[in-house]
């Protein structure tokens, strides 16, 4: 069984905790509000993939430049 270190806010963390709330955000958003904001819960979806399959996260640039960075793999 994989537990990730919850001790620290890395990049990668941080990543998939704002993709959560975006997602169950949107959800809420679409169940009560309007339903095109569903349209973002996929949006946010499509770029998890992208994220998975290239390596590319604009969220990633985002965060790097507020200060966030990289697990430390020593």
């Amino acid at each position: 069984m994989y537990i990730a270190n919850s001790k620290t806010w890395y990049l990668e963390r941080l990543i998939r905790l704002i993709a959560g709330i975006f997602v169950l955000g949107s959800v809420l958003l679409g169940l009560f509000v309007q339903p095109g904001f569903f349209a973002f819960t996929g949006f946010v979806g499509l770029m998890l993939m992208i994220f998975a399959l290239t390596g590319f996260c604009p969220m990633s640039i985002i965060l790097y430049a507020f200060g966030a960075r990289e697990r430390c793999r020593c």
